[in-house]
């Protein structure tokens, strides 16, 4: 333990907040790689490819997701299926000196026109697979072509209408940015209470009891001048029980505790059990809980027996009778169950 407690509280909020940065920042800059590197932002804006521009030439490019606007296409009678439904149909078109297959959702070709003389749509530029080697050699059947002549001629690259997939893409980008906008806003609030640690939870906390800056600052000088109890990271002086450990800080007016009372957990690994920890609960007015984690037994029976004698009014223990008792104090804020039973009541 530390000999000197001036400004112990702060400094351990500013520590607490120091350490968590850690977590948002390597977040985000996982996301930006993954949008570098994924090229992610692709699909939300497409390129549009010249005159000169050929479907091969874009790919090597890696330009791989384009805003196209083609004239008199065909409908080659072959479509797409996934599980018996048709997601697209096959189109062919000359575009300049390229003949290209073109495979439109039913939307666009409007469940298989002949022929389409204009469509704009976005697609992903892929190359032919197994099954587009397979289109191709069924319409080398129907123009009785040979299969190396209509290969000379059509474009090894294909147009997916599909492929484009914008209602998969949106999701990925709801979650992509909805995590990294939490990152963002938890990177910016740990540096706030970094520089100011009356704004941080632990000392507004403080403000359901009174002003948030003269208590923090009486605790700050009960615990620098004596201290009344003090382990590893709880203290109590005075008016005040603090906490100050790697799992959160806490501050809480002696005389505003109405329950206290510790929770054991038995650590194991598989069948062998390495270590029992216990956590110290506590409940104060104003519907404030802290939990104070992974403590030995001998620190929080101490902790306990200490409040009991401060504040006699503290409900010691975990029992059904202790916990009506505080709902009673606290009054029953609107919960899961009490909604359930006004639905229930309803019907």
């Amino acid at each position: 333990m530390p000999e000197n407690y001036e400004h112990y509280i702060t400094k351990n909020i500013k520590a607490f907040y120091k350490r968590r940065l850690t977590a948002p920042i390597l977040y985000l800059v996982l996301l930006v790689a993954l949008w570098l590197l994924l090229s992610l932002w692709a699909p939300l804006f497409p390129d549009s490819l010249s005159a000169s521009d050929t479907l091969e030439s874009a790919y090597r490019e890696d330009i791989t997701y384009v805003r196209m606007t083609l004239s008199d296409l065909k409908f080659t009678g072959y479509t797409r299926n996934f599980f018996g439904s048709v997601t697209g149909y096959y189109y062919y078109t000359m575009r300049g000196d390229e003949c290209i297959i073109v495979l439109l959702s039913p939307g666009t070709s409007e469940q298989g026109l002949p022929i389409i003389d204009q469509a704009n749509f976005n697609a992903k530029i892929a190359k032919g697979d197994d099954t587009f080697e397979l289109l191709l050699g069924n319409l080398a059947a129907d123009l009785n072509w040979t299969e190396n002549g209509i290969r000379n001629k059509v474009s090894h690259y294909v147009l997916s209408e599909p492929d484009y997939n914008m209602v998969g893409n949106m999701i990925l980008y709801v979650i992509f940015f909805a995590t990294g906008g939490y990152a963002l806003v938890c990177l910016c609030l740990f540096i706030i209470y970094i520089f100011f640690p009356l704004l941080s939870p632990p000392c507004q906390d403080l403000a359901l009891f009174g002003n948030p800056k003269k208590l923090l600052e009486q605790a700050e000088e009960e615990l620098a001048t004596l201290p009344q109890l003090a382990t590893e990271d709880m203290f109590i002086t005075e008016h005040f029980f603090i906490e100050t450990s790697v799992y959160g800080n806490a501050i809480v007016p002696i005389n505003e505790i109405i329950w206290i009372y510790k929770y054991s957990t038995l650590h194991k690994f598989f069948w062998y059990h390495f270590s029992i920890s216990y956590t110290l609960h506590i409940s104060a007015n104003r519907h404030l809980y802290i939990q104070c984690p992974k403590n030995i037994k001998s620190d929080i029976d101490g902790i306990m027996d200490y409040l009991s004698e401060a504040n006699h009014n503290i409900l010691v223990g975990f029992s059904e009778e202790n916990r009506l008792k505080v709902q009673e104090i606290q009054g029953t804020p609107m919960r899961f169950e009490k909604f359930i039973a006004f639905l229930n009541k309803r019907i």
